[in-house]
């Protein structure tokens, strides 16, 4: 890295086994190649240690959850600590008996928790019933300060939402990451396929733009069950530009330099947060407007 500006973030997507205890050893290792490639902040992708489990409703998979701080966080902790890096990870938590979250850990480089983010868009749709497991988030939206810069996280299904993006820039975030498992129903046509993971990528840019910070999503890949996981992880700078894009169908690790000066730069030019209207915005709190 040229100075404190530049980050090397390091983004793995990656396939999920069968087996928790293997993702984990393979996520670990991934997380040291990352360090080797010089990468500072390192995301996995959504709930990285089991396969995407939501696809139904069985009350057995409630056994997949830990404790934060717990098994996952310890472990992810001690490969922060030795190659100094931040690590953005997505842990099903068991926070109490019966309240699960689909929480997002950030770890500094001493391998601390540097912060919690608890997913609070919780989708219920075929293939996706994650009301049936997750309680919704109640941490609010933040920025997790890190030797390598100001963390925002957010979880897959809160990509959708400009609010949540929004909220997150507002309290600091320089880049906000999104660990993802996202994908299509197996047998769906070319076109809609295209369609949906053109609309994945334009509103996440959005979120870019508006804000004017970095924008880091991270995907699963393969197919579990039903649903074919479309990879297509990505980073995008200030100015909307997709800068790093991973293929569909196989694993990799993207390694990008983030130059967050440029977040001033396009603030300057584009001065969105400036021109905003707070006295006007009172009815965003409403469910829709009759």
């Amino acid at each position: 890295m040229a100075d404190d500006q530049n980050i090397n973030v390091g983004l793995i997507q990656m396939a999920c086994a069968p087996d928790p205890g293997v993702n984990l050893e393979y996520a670990l290792a991934r997380i040291e190649e990352a360090a080797d490639d010089e990468a500072r902040v390192i995301c996995l992708p959504e709930l990285f240690r089991s396969r995407y489990f939501c696809q139904s409703e069985d009350v057995a998979l409630f056994d997949l959850a830990e404790p934060i701080p717990g098994p996952t966080t310890e472990a992810l902790a001690r490969v922060a600590a030795s190659r100094k890096v931040e690590i953005v990870a997505s842990i099903f938590e068991r926070r109490a008996a019966g309240v699960y979250h689909n929480t997002a850990v950030v770890l500094d480089s001493a391998g601390r928790i540097a912060g919690l983010y608890r997913k609070m868009h919780i989708p219920d749709d075929p293939r996706y019933y994650e009301k049936f497991y997750f309680t919704p988030g109640d941490l609010g939206f933040s920025a997790h300060p890190t030797p390598h810069g100001k963390l925002g996280v957010l979880v897959c299904w809160d990509q959708w939402f400009p609010e949540a993006a929004r909220l997150t820039a507002l309290s600091g975030a320089q880049i906000l990451f999104y660990p993802t498992a996202i994908g299509w129903h197996r047998g769906e046509v070319a076109e809609v396929r295209r369609r949906q993971q053109a609309a994945w990528e334009t509103v996440q840019r959005g979120h870019a733009i508006a804000n004017g910070i970095y924008v880091a999503a991270v995907n699963r890949v393969g197919v579990e069950d039903g649903l074919e996981f479309w990879g297509s992880t990505f980073v995008v700078d200030p100015f909307g530009e997709v800068i790093a894009r991973a293929a569909s169908t196989v694993e990799e690790t993207l390694i990008v330099e983030c130059d967050l000066s440029k977040i001033d730069q396009t603030r300057r030019d584009w001065p969105f947060l400036r021109d905003r209207r707070i006295d006007a915005y009172g009815d965003l709190t409403r469910r829709f407007l009759n």
